[in-house]
């Protein structure tokens, strides 16, 4: 199949976006794009109707494949696993083919309740939710009824209603962001505790390669406490800055002028719920 430069433009951030929501993974999203167009150019063009839904249908597949791997199993994953950070460069804001899959699902709350499905339910529900696929489309893609594909989208809807109520306003969440940072600056506990929910959660993945929390943290006075505990730590030549990280306000870390850690959050009514705590240098390596 022939694939022009301006269709390989037009195509590459609509797979990566789909494989990154998939995965969590930047490089083997990466590596699995370049593994669609090659098969892509190996089949015959009469066999394809439509590109669009052909490279969509490899990509999925060839996602589902990785996830259903052994290597893929996470369960010798040392701590909490958090996906890959995407960054800024990754996401091209003002090329006008990306508006579409930019809406939503990118963030790192998104991405780890996805960790909840099932590798078909999880192709199911991004296909016909974020992509816009009819379950006809999505039922040849991956080989199985369409009622058994209107299944799996109804169980990850329900899987996922416990993010329905996450903030995507960006500036919003900033602001709040702010705020936290200048509370924990000041030490100023009261304000802390009212922009942090009683149940807040902190995961710190380090994936066994530098130190961090083996388990989740609970609850706003251990979190707080812990974070308390890391920042008294820290070297003099440690340095700080928000910027957008998977589409919302992020906390970037950077010791010697190296990355350090990235910190993104769960916000949901004006609360933090959620603190995902990124320090696995595999994981950061792709800036």
């Amino acid at each position: 199949m022939q694939i022009t430069n301006e269709e390989y433009t037009k195509y590459r951030p609509l797979l990566f976006s789909l494989g990154y929501r998939l995965l969590g993974s930047v490089k083997d999203v990466e590596d699995l794009v370049q593994e669609t167009f090659l098969r892509a150019y190996q089949i015959n063009e009469d066999k394809v109707e439509n590109k669009k839904a052909y490279l969509c249908k490899v990509m999925t597949n060839c996602c589902l494949d990785l996830l259903k791997s052994a290597r893929f199993r996470r369960e010798q994953y040392i701590g909490p696993w958090l996906p890959e950070p995407l960054w800024p460069d990754h996401l091209k804001e003002n090329d006008p083919s990306e508006a579409a899959i930019q809406k939503e699902g990118l963030s790192i709350a998104y991405l780890r309740m996805m960790e909840n499905l099932y590798p078909h339910e999880r192709a199911v529900f991004l296909l016909r939710e974020v992509f816009g696929f009819s379950y006809t489309e999505i039922a040849s893609f991956i080989e199985k009824q369409e009622s058994s594909c209107r299944q799996l989208n109804s169980r990850a809807k329900k899987k996922l209603a416990a993010v329905s109520a996450e903030s995507l306003d960006y500036e919003k969440n900033k602001k709040l962001i702010l705020r936290f940072i200048n509370a924990f600056q000041t030490k100023n506990t009261t304000e802390l505790l009212e922009l942090v929910s009683e149940e807040v959660i902190l995961y710190s993945d380090g994936g066994g390669i530098v130190k961090a929390a083996i388990r989740p943290i609970v609850s706003s006075v251990n979190v707080l406490s812990f974070l308390f505990g890391i920042t008294k730590k820290m070297p003099d030549d440690f340095i700080f800055e928000v910027k957008r990280i998977n589409g919302q306000p992020a906390i970037v870390n950077r010791i010697n002028g190296e990355l350090h850690s990235v910190i993104s959050f769960y916000i949901s009514n004006d609360r933090i719920k959620e603190i995902y705590m990124l320090l696995n240098p595999e994981k950061l390596n792709h800036k």
